[in-house]
Parts: structure tokens; C-alpha cells; sequence
């Protein structure tokens, strides 16, 4: 796994703000062209090509979490301002979030980049986050970014800490992406998709537009991402995470049973993320959303033409800068790849 560790490692310090990814898709770009993987640059996603293109098709969204200026010396969270949000239908986990996590920013130091170029601006530490009810966004308070102008993005500063058998950076998505790399150095050949602003709701489009622009119909499409939960005892009994179906749409796929056989015969630990919400609120006696995937979002937007399912590493500390996971999990999900996709 060491090579794995290696790639990732690299990956999380190229930073890719919603909205902003061109700089890490260049470095992906990079990456693969270096093993001879052949990769295309469409609006919104990055697709890579192994020498049999049709024989299997991953994705992973390549946006992280980060802020944009939006005005001297004003910085919101970059998922939420105005030109991203307009697929946002209210029941995400990240606008769920939005109301329980502004303390969490204080002190986190960050780093502003030129959007083209990835071009370094400077480094800031936020001092303060507050939610602004009349934008409905986090706005943040930053030591050292007066020079900036509006639009810039700005990353959070993270590099990858691994305790034991625990590793932790701001893991979604990057550690999927180093999955798909990690996957073609070992011999994947299919086709992996790389998407662009996944947290802002939008990744689905840029999806949907590839399949439709080569009349390109699948039912194995297989979208990797983490997966939230509320306790480190729950994710030690967890190793990779499956759905049924979101509130978009149900997945049918012959994925969802080759991955639940590999998992059963390797004792790889599984959890259906929809079962254990409906347990959760049967338990609490509540009503609340079986949570929105770009699978789900897909799936429903073409009406079933694009069917697939999706695998998950679970993590806690969702969407920080110290979200963690086990090293278990990473290596199920490479194990479980390598069955379905390396003969």
C-alpha cells in the first residue's frame, strides 16, 4: 500500500475548491499520462482511458470543500455563494451541515491559489466563521487576505496524517481519486470519470453530459466517495459502505451483488447507508432524507439509462480538515476493485 499512501500524500496538497478544480485536474492529468493512461478534458470532467475503455466505468468526484472571495476582504464557503448553489435542493449533507459547523473553521490555516495556473497567492488563518442569515452562507473572518481580488479561491491547508491503523486529511474526495490512480498502476483498464463540483450539486450534469454526448447507455457505472458517520466505533465495525437507493432514485445494478459477494467471501465488513438511516429514524421516531447522491441525481435525470451503484469508504469528521477513516477500509475498497476489474 505504500504506493497508494505515496499518490495520495501528493494529491492533498494540490488544492481543488468547488468550482476550482482546474489545477488538480491538470496534476490528475498528469499523473495518468505519465503510466500511459490516455485522458480527456471535457467541461466538468476529467476522463480517463485504459486500453479497454468499455470494461468498466469509475468515478469519483475531484472538489473539495473551500472558500471564494467575494469581495475586499470577504470570503464565503464556496459550495453555497450564489453561482453554485443552484442545483442545492435543501436535503444535502452538506447544507444539513451548514447550520452546526461554523466554530470548526477558527484557527484552520488556509491557502489562496490563482484559479488557472494553481499559481500559489499566500497563506491566511481564518479567525473567525459566522452563518450570515440573510445570504444563507458562512462568511469568514481572515488575517492576511486584504490583497485579494473576488473569485479567488482559497483551499484549506492539509497534508495527510496517519495514526496507527487511522488516517486523516480532508479526505473527501481526494482519497477516492488516489483509489482510481492507485487501480490504473496496477492494470485497470476501463474508463475513470473525474468530476467537478459534486459538493455544489452540479457533478451529475457534467456526467450526463459524456454519456449522452457518445449515446453511451450503462447500468455498472460505480461512483466512489466517503460516507459520514457519528463515531469512530461505528466506522472500526465498517469497512466499506453500499446504498440501495438515495431520495433520488433506487440503484439496480449487477454490481451491487458482485460487490456484496466479494465482501462476503474476503470478510470484508459492509453497511447498506440507506438501511442504517431508516434504522436510525425508526429508533428516534423521526422522518428525514435518505440523503442525495450524484448517483441518485444521474439515475433520476435519465430516467434509468444510466444505472449503477456506489461504494464507499466510511468516515467521522466529515468534511474537515480531520476527516478519518481506517486503513482497512482503503485497502477493501482496492481489494474489492481488483476482484471486479483485474483478471
Amino acid at each position: 500500500m505504500e504506493l497508494f499512501y505515496d499518490i495520495l500524500k501528493q494529491l492533498i496538497r494540490i488544492p481543488s475548491v468547488v468550482g476550482e478544480e482546474h489545477p488538480f485536474f491538470m496534476f490528475i492529468k498528469r499523473e495518468l499520462e505519465e503510466i500511459g493512461v490516455t485522458v480527456e478534458y471535457y467541461d466538468g470532467v476529467l476522463v480517463a482511458k485504459g486500453k479497454e475503455p468499455n470494461s468498466g466505468y469509475i468515478s469519483a468526484h475531484a472538489d473539495r470543500h473551500g472558500l471564494i472571495c467575494t469581495g475586499h476582504n470577504e470570503f464565503q464557503y464556496a459550495a453555497f455563494i450564489a453561482k453554485n448553489k443552484a442545483d442545492l435542493t435543501g436535503d444535502s449533507n452538506s447544507e444539513q451541515l451548514l447550520h452546526n459547523f461554523t466554530a470548526r473553521f477558527v484557527d484552520e490555516k488556509v491557502q489562496a491559489y490563482e484559479p488557472w495556473s494553481g499559481n500559489y497567492l499566500g497563506l491566511g488563518s481564518i479567525k473567525d466563521a459566522y452563518l450570515c442569515q440573510r445570504r444563507n452562507n458562512i462568511l469568514f473572518k481572515i488575517d492576511g487576505f486584504d490583497y485579494l481580488f473576488p473569485g479567488t479561491p482559497i483551499a484549506f491547508t492539509d497534508k495527510l496524517e496517519i495514526n496507527g491503523d487511522l488516517i486523516s486529511a480532508q479526505l473527501d474526495n481526494v482519497i477516492s481519486i488516489a483509489v482510481i490512480i492507485y487501480m490504473y498502476t496496477a492494470g485497470y483498464q476501463g474508463t475513470a470519470f473525474f468530476t467537478a463540483s459534486e459538493e455544489a450539486g452540479r457533478s451529475w450534469r457534467f456526467l450526463m453530459e459524456w454519456f449522452k454526448r457518445f449515446d453511451i447507455k450503462t447500468d455498472e457505472l460505480l461512483v466512489l466517495d466517503t460516507s459520514p458517520y457519528p463515531t469512530l466505533e461505528e466506522i472500526k465495525n465498517i469497512d466499506i459502505v453500499m446504498r440501495n437507493r438515495d431520495s433520488n432514485a433506487v440503484f439496480r445494478s449487477p454490481l451491487k451483488n458482485k460487490i456484496k459477494k466479494i465482501a462476503i467471501k474476503e470478510k470484508i465488513k459492509y453497511n447498506f447507508k440507506d438501511n442504517y438511516l431508516k434504522a436510525k429514524m425508526a429508533k428516534n421516531g423521526t422522518i428525514s432524507s435518505l440523503g442525495t447522491t450524484e448517483l441518485g441525481r444521474l439515475i433520476y435525470a435519465t430516467k434509468g439509462e444510466i444505472q449503477g451503484t456506489t461504494l464507499q469508504i466510511p468516515t467521522i469528521g466529515y468534511h474537515t480538515v480531520h476527516e478519518t477513516t481506517t486503513k482497512k477500509s482503503v485497502e477493501s475498497i482496492i481489494t474489492i476493485l481488483k476482484k471486479i476489474y483485474i483478471k
